[in-house]
């Protein structure tokens, strides 16, 4: 698997392109179509996955809906293997997409290199607790891809996860 990350919109948001030989799904279409478009256009383009809702995440939404004939996070495809993992916090929808195989997931604005995504804009304290004790029992090695800044892994992450409990 091949991961292409874009930083599109005025917010930076890390939209992937996530390539299994000729096919693709993109991750968060946070904005600047063009650039998606010509970042796919070797592809055939099999999904879209959304991490939550908000506008910086799914400013090309629709269109990359429309031109490529997709579902949100439905996949045309047997060759990605992926698990949907809810983790409310950041939003009351946010979500991983974890892809055990290659020990990768796309956190959003769940988890990023450093931190943790902001609660009062649609999510909770008390959700984001959850979610991380949740994601905690997964393997430090994991590979995290969020929707802004650079990637880490969730066993870097972890070593702060005592600091948000208190």
């Amino acid at each position: 698997m091949n991961i292409e990350k874009i930083v599109v919109g005025s917010l930076e948001t890390n939209c992937y392109i996530v390539s299994i030989d000729n096919e693709c799904l993109i991750v968060d279409p946070g904005d600047d179509f063009n650039k998606i478009k010509n970042a796919v256009k070797n592809y055939q383009v099999v999904g879209c996955l959304i991490t939550h809702f908000h506008q910086d995440h799914i400013g090309a939404l629709e269109e990359v809906l429309s031109t490529y004939n997709l579902e949100i996070n439905k996949v045309k495809s047997k060759k990605f293997n992926f698990a949907i993992i809810e983790t409310p916090g950041h939003t009351f929808d946010s979500r991983i997409f974890y892809f055990k195989e290659d020990n990768i997931m796309f956190t959003g604005d769940f988890i990023f290199k450093d931190g943790i995504g902001r609660t009062d804009l649609g999510g909770s304290d008390k959700d984001m607790l959850y979610s991380l004790h949740l994601i905690e029992k997964y393997p430090d090695n994991i590979t995290l891809y969020p929707g802004h800044g650079p990637q880490t892994t969730l066993g870097e992450e972890k070593k702060r996860f005592s600091y948000y409990y208190n």
